[in-house]
């Protein structure tokens, strides 16, 4: 899995409205830690057909990122409909991340 931030991403009021299961990472291309992340991110979204992954580039004064108070890269944050239901911060096994977007599914 390759990491495709989007620069800029999405706005506040585009998440909000996104129906169903989302997998919303913040990082950058360059970090290291966001490159570890990306095995175990792919690995768990295998089991998870449905689920939206939504790379999102993020730094200073980007507001998505200043929104869902983002301090440390990769962040994860797992929506239903639009509404944070999980949240992993430097993810480093794939059954975190696999719990959260379960979690995300049986709620709704």
């Amino acid at each position: 899995m390759t990491a495709c931030y989007q620069n800029p991403g999405p706005d506040l009021a585009e998440v909000e409205a996104l129906a169903g299961v989302t997998l919303l990472e913040f990082g950058t291309p360059w970090c290291g830690y966001c490159r570890a992340a990306q095995a175990p991110i792919a690995a768990a979204l295998s089991g998870h057909a449905g689920a939206r992954h939504l790379q999102v580039e993020d730094g200073s004064g980007r507001p998505l990122g200043r929104a869902f108070r983002v301090k440390l890269w990769p962040t994860l944050i797992v929506l239903r409909d639009g509404i944070e239901v999980a949240r992993l911060v430097r993810p480093q096994a794939s059954a975190s991340i696999a719990a959260a977007l379960s979690q995300a599914s049986l709620t709704g």
